[in-house]
């Protein structure tokens, strides 16, 4: 070999020099040869520094560690910590609940979040770079995301909207939900029966929200002031991510902290209300025995997976706008317990809430009664005698009607039927089960009529709403536009109000009358399945394919230190155990369960349980194939060389390392120093036809002369050799067994 070449000169001086081409097909960013699995002169162990990755890439950063943090934290808290969880905290045995919450959250959530940070980090590309650089076979993975985004950001942001027009109707005293509407016929006045026969505040939701239909068949027509409130919704989700994280990045200072300003104020005036300790003790008490039933277990498990944002591509689009050397190990474990004091904040303030509106709810109950049984005592069909004489009807209380309950209940045993009281129990109230929209739009809007200054409260809880929608928005449309500009150079801005206009007018469909059943098929159907499927192809494609130990020392070298070894078989092993268990289970309920949706009966004031007509059934599953579709897709047409596997849309300071001083590089003489034992002898053959980005643009190289990995991008890992040790021919990488 000339004493000139750069691999001679590389050995005989610590100077930086440029790359080999091996090791710039090899890398995303330059290494040196000393540091490098594929240095044959450098004795095994030696200390070496390490090299700096150039971080003028032109992609943009993240101002500052605090905002990246707030916009992940603003992204995995949404509104299902404050209204999911509460609820499956309540169905599933209280404060037993979680206990399987935060075991998945350890086995599962944090070990794949942590996944999605470090590969984001590492490759720098939205989520369609991010796979096909890991492994072009799998490269729908990111399109799958992408189709899910798209899908959850049409009925997600509509319901922003419907918090904005609740916002804005908070304006007013006394509030427009607090008491039925009266209809005038001539000098008659009546309680709108509607409302009278179930509440003004479902009346409220149902009939002047949502003006809702009685059946997903009937349309009904657009709902103007839905139709306002989503266009305006739509507007402040562009305005905040028009400009990137340069925008997004800004808005999360506010959008992240201010709900949990909201929650800690919601939390003391909670506390300050009649009957509060009593929600939080019912919250709190836990049934041990519901611990030991699987559907427990699989509702946690799907919790933990919506509650971090895994699969949705945003945690990773927001990470790969880190520097290389961030501690996204770090990042992982404190967002996600972030995420869980938040729900536990949520649920403390829920309960505090839901206990105090249980109590008012009791004494009601009991007046009426009360007004019953003194109704039957004036007209003898009871007798006076069976009413204790220490108690006085003008104030009973809980236990005074008790008392009174159960006796007439023992006297009157075989015609107590007829006489219609109810026990009221507080328990009984404490335990309906109240989520979603029931939950913010329904009950929380009843509790907050008793509240004193009960406009304030509802303005600052419907801002809330309004904030945490917009931080998990912002996260949805980044995990769109990030892979798309990314993958084609187009104009940020011009792309995002484009983006944001077509799911306006694709959000039309939410907005009618019925649009309240299409928002509920969408939720059940158009994320569920596909993401859990887009997150154990991501586990198995790292785990598997690119292999554990491979990773893990990549994340050595990123992060600078070796994450603990029970990582290693959490991604290899339990994860993707728990994730087939997942996917089983939610499969066997789809089977079992009729696919179905509560439909608002007019005549009823109640709601209805009703199965979808045919066409709506198709619309359900096609929701499930068209987000899943890019998997197969991409597969076949990458397997059979229909498709480029994505080495040209690599990030952008791979692209620069490969055009850099490529023409000057002795090719022959370094390849074979790197391939072959001597200068004379031949490389391994290499598959041909692969096509790489050359400083002429996109050409298939001569497979004489390199030997690519095709399944991923990144380094061989060979073991160095002694330079007194006869060399052998290095072969390419191919996926690990880790075994």
């Amino acid at each position: 070999m000339p004493k000139n070449s750069k691999v001679t000169q590389h050995e005989q001086t610590n100077d930086h020099v440029t790359e080999s081409v091996a090791d710039l097909l090899a890398h995303e960013e330059p290494f040196d040869c000393k540091n490098s699995s594929l240095n044959v002169g450098e004795a095994p162990g030696k200390k070496v520094p390490q090299i700096e990755v150039p971080e003028n890439d032109g992609r943009p950063t993240w101002n500052s560690k605090l905002q990246y943090i707030l916009a992940q934290v603003g992204f995995s808290v949404g509104l299902g910590n404050v209204w999911r969880f509460p609820y499956l905290c309540q169905k599933n045995g209280g404060g037993a609940y979680l206990v399987p919450y935060f075991i998945l959250l350890l086995i599962i959530g944090i070990p794949l979040f942590f996944l999605e940070l470090a590969v984001g980090q590492k490759i720098r590309r939205g989520s369609i770079g991010v796979w096909n650089y890991v492994c072009p076979s799998l490269g729908g993975i990111g399109m799958s995301s992408l189709m899910v985004c798209g899908f959850v950001g049409l009925y997600y942001n509509v319901i922003i909207g419907w918090s904005i027009f609740y916002f804005f109707q908070s304006f007013q005293y006394p509030l427009p939900w607090s008491e039925c509407p009266i209809r005038r016929n001539g000098s008659l006045a009546i309680v709108e029966p509607e409302c009278e026969k179930s509440s003004a505040t479902t009346y409220f939701w149902y009939r002047q929200t949502l003006n809702t239909t009685s059946t997903i068949a009937d349309s009904g027509g657009l709902n103007v002031k839905m139709t306002l409130s989503l266009l305006v919704a739509w507007i402040i989700v562009c305005l905040a991510v028009i400009k990137g994280i340069a925008s997004s990045g800004k808005v999360m200072y506010f959008s992240s902290l201010f709900p949990y300003l909201v929650l800690f104020c919601f939390l003391i005036r909670g506390l300050m209300l009649k009957g509060s300790v009593d929600g939080i003790a019912h919250m709190f008490t836990p049934k041990l025995e519901k611990m030991l039933e699987p559907k427990v277990w699989r509702e946690a498990a799907t919790q933990v997976f919506f509650a971090l944002g895994l699969g949705f591509g945003g945690v990773i689009a927001f990470s790969s706008y880190n520097k290389i050397d961030n501690n996204c190990h770090f990042d992982a474990v404190l967002v996600s317990f972030i995420n869980f004091f938040t729900s536990i904040l949520a649920t403390l303030v829920v309960f505090a809430v839901l206990g105090f509106k249980a109590n008012i709810m009791n004494e009601k109950c009991i007046a009426e009664n009360t007004e019953k049984i003194l109704g039957y005592l004036n007209s003898s069909v009871l007798s006076y005698d069976l009413i204790p004489p220490h108690l006085n009807f003008s104030q009973l209380s809980t236990s005074d009607y008790a008392e009174v309950y159960r006796v007439i209940k023992t006297v009157k045993e075989d015609g107590f039927a007829q006489l219609g009281l109810d026990p009221c129990l507080l328990e009984d109230e404490l335990n309906k089960s109240v989520q979603g929209t029931g939950l913010a739009f329904i009950a929380f809007t009843e509790a907050m009529t008793h509240f004193p200054w009960s406009p304030f409260w509802s303005v600052m809880f419907f801002f809330m709403l309004i904030n945490l929608g917009l931080g998990s928005m912002i996260g949805t449309m980044t995990g769109i536009t990030t892979p798309v500009l990314d993958t084609y150079k187009v104009n940020r801005e011009l792309f995002t109000v484009c983006c944001c206009v077509v799911a306006f007018f694709c959000g039309l469909l939410f907005v009618q009358r019925s649009g309240n059943y299409y928002v509920t098929m969408f939720d059940d159907y158009s994320a569920g399945l596909p993401l859990t499927v887009v997150v154990i192809l991501e586990n198995v494609s790292v785990a598997w394919i690119y292999g554990t130990k491979r990773f893990m020392q990549d994340l050595e070298d990123m992060l600078g230190f070796r994450p603990c070894i029970i990582y290693f078989y959490l991604w290899k092993y339990v994860s993707p155990i728990c994730l087939i268990l997942l996917i089983s289970a939610t499969v066997i309920e789809m089977a079992i369960i009729p696919p179905g949706y509560n439909a608002w009966v007019q005549e009823l004031a109640e709601e209805r349980f009703q199965s979808y007509p045919p066409w709506a059934l198709t619309m359900c599953f096609s929701l499930i194939v068209v987000a899943m579709l890019p998997l197969p897709i991409v597969f076949i047409a990458r397997r059979f060389n229909l498709m480029s596997d994505g080495s040209n849309k690599l990030s952008v300071s791979y692209r620069k390392s490969m055009m850099k001083d490529i023409s000057n590089l002795e090719e022959q003489d370094e390849s074979r120093f790197i391939l072959g034992a001597k200068p004379g002898e031949a490389p391994p053959t290499a598959p041909a036809g692969r096509p790489y980005l050359t400083p002429a643009g996109n050409k298939t190289l001569d497979p004489n002369l390199l030997s690519p990995n095709i399944c991923y991008g990144t380094s061989y890992q060979n073991p160095a050799v002694s330079p007194t040790t006869p060399t052998t021919p290095i072969t390419p990488a191919t996926p690990e067994s880790d075994s």
